[in-house]
């Protein structure tokens, strides 16, 4: 892991990019630029925070959340990665896979303008998640900071068969009541409910929250709008190479439990994920790769 006064000299942008140490060990780049701001934590890869200019934050970060090398960070948009959800054959490895709690180093960064800063991890492999994930499969995270917000998940298969992936962006989105949220975009599809052991489903009208919801909703490629009528915002979140979306919440009593959500946490945040999951896997060709890509944005 380099240095800050390294990751500063190498990655550093004046007026847009600075490495800072949030806790021991925890290091986040602060993106500035004229239509926003963020924090992208270097473990990860995973953006902790972004705000447009005169909005409130839109991704939602736990008040009770950890900041520890190797440990999973409470909100923001995690990457599920090179599996989503449990582990098919081995349920010692860590749900939704390793690539959120593992060093990525930084490989460029770049001010597009004044109002758009990018920045490219990759991720860093090492005796341990190769013992959990035996292939060649070298994978980068895009950001660009915006006026929206762009992430963008590269996984290349260097190997010499094909390798099967699920994976997803699990984005926890700030909203001012999540009682009073409609998700739209979703009508008419199939989906497993997970709080009832995967029951194959289909939605009725738009998504609301009134209790605990964990959704893999299929075959869908549509944009999702979070209508966050007590905010007074809709977040748009449009995506490619996907094709399931992720609807969750926790509700109270999930959350006492989890312990990170903070007091009254599950009423601020909503997760929209964009990703490939259940029937939805991605396989990829040697020497081809697969890009998942997502786009978030605020209107009124």
């Amino acid at each position: 892991m380099m240095t800050l006064d390294t990751l500063n000299a190498k990655f550093g942008l004046p007026g847009h990019i600075s490495f800072k140490e949030k806790t021991a060990g925890f290091v986040v780049a602060e993106v500035t630029n004229a239509a926003g701001t963020a924090s992208i934590a270097i473990q990860g890869a995973q953006v902790i925070r972004w705000a447009p200019t005169k909005e409130k934050p839109v991704i939602w970060l736990s008040t009770a959340a950890k900041f520890a090398p190797g440990k999973s960070v409470r909100g923001g948009v995690p990457i599920c990665w090179p599996w989503f959800g449990a582990h098919a054959t081995d349920s010692t490895f860590p749900g939704h896979g390793y690539a959120r709690t593992v060093y990525w180093e930084p490989v460029a960064t770049k001010a597009l303008s004044d109002t758009q800063t990018q920045l490219v991890f990759r991720l860093v492999e090492s005796d341990t998640t190769r013992k959990q994930w035996p292939h060649t499969t070298p994978v980068e995270c895009h950001i660009t900071v915006g006026v929206s917000l762009e992430v963008e998940l590269v996984t290349r298969n260097a190997d010499k068969i094909p390798v099967t992936i699920t994976e997803a962006l699990h984005t926890y989105f700030e909203v001012e009541d999540v009682r009073q949220v409609k998700v739209l975009g979703l009508e008419n599809t199939d989906y497993l409910d997970k709080v009832e052991g995967g029951k194959r489903k289909q939605q009725a009208g738009a998504i609301t929250i009134a209790s605990e919801v964990d959704r893999v909703y299929l075959d869908t490629t549509a944009e999702c709008i979070i209508d966050d009528v007590a905010g007074k915002r809709r977040i748009h979140i449009t995506k490619q190479n996907s094709q399931s979306t992720v609807v969750w919440n926790p509700w109270i009593d999930k959350a006492t439990k989890m312990g990170d959500l903070g007091e009254n946490g599950y009423l601020k945040m909503l997760c929209v994920e964009s990703g490939n999951a259940a029937d939805n896997t991605v396989t990829i060709q040697p020497g081809s790769e697969h890009r998942l890509s997502v786009s978030y944005r605020v209107s009124r």
